[in-house]
């Protein structure tokens, strides 16, 4: 079960791979500048991923219109991510929690992916400029999308 509206969202640090080499991201350095929608994602190069994306890559400006940055998780390794994000053309940042410490603390886990282990779960989140969880959810399954119309309204709150 994800963390809940109103709970501090976990601070982290993870790293993303650019054309300019490994970067590292920290969530908290958006707080008191920009809110963040976070959102988490089971793996790289699926085609339910690729299709959220995709339409969120193309959707960026709504995101930032209202006070938004995008950033994404999953527990690929940044070096996967990044050729997948070069393929799709995804342009916020992806970042790797190979070892699933930020998944488990924003209550994300999906147990059993394909009878490959534990994942990311399908999940978004509004973090504002405090660092407070504005909007929080997980999908039912790992098929179905975040609702981005209500993602959308809480950014606009």
């Amino acid at each position: 079960m994800p963390i809940a509206v109103g709970s501090k969202a976990p601070d982290f640090t993870l790293k993303t791979k650019t054309a300019d080499g490994f970067k590292d991201v920290k969530l908290s350095d958006n707080f008191g500048k920009k809110q963040t929608v976070l959102l988490f994602f089971p793996a790289a190069f699926s085609s339910v991923c690729t299709v959220e994306f995709c339409d969120t890559a193309g959707g960026l400006g709504d995101y930032e219109s209202l006070g938004g940055s995008v950033l994404a998780i999953s527990v690929d390794n940044a070096l996967a991510q990044e050729a997948w994000a070069k393929q799709s053309k995804i342009t916020f940042p992806l970042l790797s929690d190979l070892n699933k410490t930020v998944t488990r603390a924003y209550g994300v886990i999906f147990p059993d992916f394909a009878g490959m282990g534990e994942t990311a779960a399908r999940a978004a989140f509004v973090i504002g400029k405090d660092g407070v969880v504005k909007y929080a959810e997980q999908t039912a399954t790992l098929k179905d999308m975040p609702n981005f119309a209500a993602v959308k309204a809480a950014l606009a709150k």
